[in-house]
């Protein structure tokens, strides 16, 4: 099980958001994102903050980090690490049955990520059996995106996605984004897309946006309990 930090808005938590950080980063790098979120409509919520594992990154020159996966390079055709991907999906569905075990159906589950992070909340919410309240990418991609249609499951299939990128990203570039949310609503599923005049970064707006993609979600989970 992974190293996480936790925090709750109130006793007896009724929803858990679940934040995967970036590359090199942890998982204090979205607590003060979260304490930005006004969820009080919702009733209590335990947020979530992984540390991913520290491992060698080619593109850094082998240096050690925390990454959810070895990155080769950021231009989409670059080769990706489906070994390292598959081992991290493993980790956060662990995340999320440990939820499950305190009580948080998987419908009650938002998950969210951030770079690295959004690209795992894809690939393991895509996938994942049970029906998620939702998932959140921003300033990601679709990994393993030839593999999606054959592996994703029909529980997610009309799961709300909320997407947003920056059209500044000097990271993952904007069009690596459009083509991942293109394949996506190719596939079905319910996409809200975002952009931001931004580089790789979080806005204010993208913060009220989520927040109310979040209320929306977790509201509409309560409505249909």
């Amino acid at each position: 099980m992974l190293d996480v930090i936790e925090a709750e808005s109130g006793d007896n938590p009724v929803a858990t958001i679940l934040i995967l950080h970036g590359l090199g980063a942890d998982g204090n790098d979205f607590v003060p994102v979260a304490e930005e979120l006004q969820l009080d409509s919702v009733g209590p919520v335990r947020f979530i903050f992984p540390h991913a594992p520290v491992m060698p990154v080619t593109i850094n020159n082998g240096y050690r980090m925390r990454a959810w996966y070895d990155i080769v390079g950021f231009d989409a055709d670059a080769p990706q690490d489906e070994a390292g991907l598959r081992r991290s999906q493993q980790l956060v569905e662990a995340l999320i049955a440990r939820e499950k075990q305190r009580g948080i159906p998987a419908e009650r589950i938002v998950l969210a990520g951030f770079s690295q992070g959004c690209a795992m909340a894809l690939l393991t919410g895509l996938r994942h059996p049970e029906r998620l309240a939702g998932i959140v990418g921003l300033s990601g991609y679709l990994p393993l995106a030839d593999t999606t249609a054959a592996e994703r499951h029909a529980a997610n299939q009309q799961t709300p996605i909320f997407l947003a990128h920056g059209t500044h990203d000097e990271v993952v570039h904007l069009d690596r984004a459009e083509a991942s949310r293109d394949a996506l609503q190719a596939l079905g599923y319910p996409v809200e897309w975002h952009e931001y005049l931004m580089g790789h970064a979080v806005h204010p707006m993208e913060i009220e946006e989520l927040n109310a993609f979040i209320v929306r979600v977790l509201s509409a989970g309560q409505e249909a309990r």
